[in-house]
């Protein structure tokens, strides 16, 4: 069931915690984004603020146990309900890990899938289950990763396989690629090029922790640093302005501190935006 909102400009991850602040205004916000399983079980209360606020302003779903590479079967069931909540608040795209994080259990962190051409073409075949489901195009996130096992390809490679042979689309996540430019030793602007433009439904920016000079760990508990907003600033370039979500998990400020994170994104596609035109009128 798609709707006829439009995604566009800066958001906020949304959680339980906020709602007290930023109802009934929605602080100036172009949209928000939510975890579906934060909500799906919550019924009274909870549901009914909820719907309130996603009829009037624009969602994304953004999903932490799909567990899209996993060696379990896909749980059917989940997928069918995450539908169902996608389509009663109207939301725009649901986003999920290119990861895993279950196998014979539920493992409680995002696990690296082997980037080889079986793991593609495993990845591949449960994408388009989902997207069967859901009627709608999976939107998947690059994601952050600390080792790589059974690598036969590089992570530019996988990613850019999923995306082709899937028809999934892609949240461009810029902090992770960051993180592991930095981890993994590679090009960070390379890979930000290599990305599909017309892949992107929106993008992440979020801070990390430094826990040495070449170990990075995507943590969402800090403020985005100037390296990650100068790529970000690369990304619109490259790529166009796109809607961007600011993510803070813990460790989270008042919302005057988030809101100002979010203008700074605002600022950055408001002057992409204007070097786009005088490109093209150059």
């Amino acid at each position: 069931m798609l709707n006829s909102k439009t995604l566009s400009g800066a958001g906020l991850g949304l959680r339980r915690e906020m709602l007290s602040h930023v109802l009934p205004s929605a602080q100036g916000m172009d949209f928000w984004e939510i975890a579906p399983e934060n909500w799906i079980p919550m019924g009274g209360k909870y549901q009914k603020i909820l719907r309130q606020f996603t009829e009037q302003n624009t969602f994304v779903c953004h999903g932490l146990s799909l567990s899209i590479g996993s060696p379990d079967p896909l749980d059917v069931n989940f997928v069918k309900a995450v539908k169902g909540f996608l389509d009663e608040h109207h939301i725009l795209f649901y986003s999920e890990h290119l990861s895993y994080c279950s196998g014979n259990g539920h493992l409680y962190d995002l696990m690296p899938i082997p980037f080889t051409e079986e793991a593609v073409k495993h990845v591949v075949q449960r994408v388009k289950q989902v997207q069967d489901i859901l009627e709608r195009p999976l939107v998947l996130e690059n994601v952050s990763y600390y080792a790589a096992p059974g690598q036969q390809m590089t992570e530019q490679e996988f990613t850019l396989s999923i995306l082709k042979e899937s028809g999934c689309m892609l949240l461009l996540d810029v902090n992770n690629i960051y993180v592991n430019s930095i981890n993994h030793r590679y090009d960070a602007s390379q890979f930000l090029a290599a990305m599909p433009s017309d892949k992107i439904a929106y993008g992440h920016i979020a801070g990390h922790y430094d826990e040495a000079d070449d170990l990075k760990v995507d943590t969402h508990g800090a403020d985005v640093i100037e390296p990650v907003w100068q790529l970000l600033q690369q990304a619109y370039e490259l790529h166009g302005v796109f809607p961007t979500v600011l993510e803070r998990d813990f460790n989270i400020p008042p919302l005057t501190e988030l809101l100002s994170e979010v203008t700074h994104i605002k600022q950055l596609q408001q002057a992409a935006a204007l070097a786009n035109v005088s490109k093209r009128l150059a």
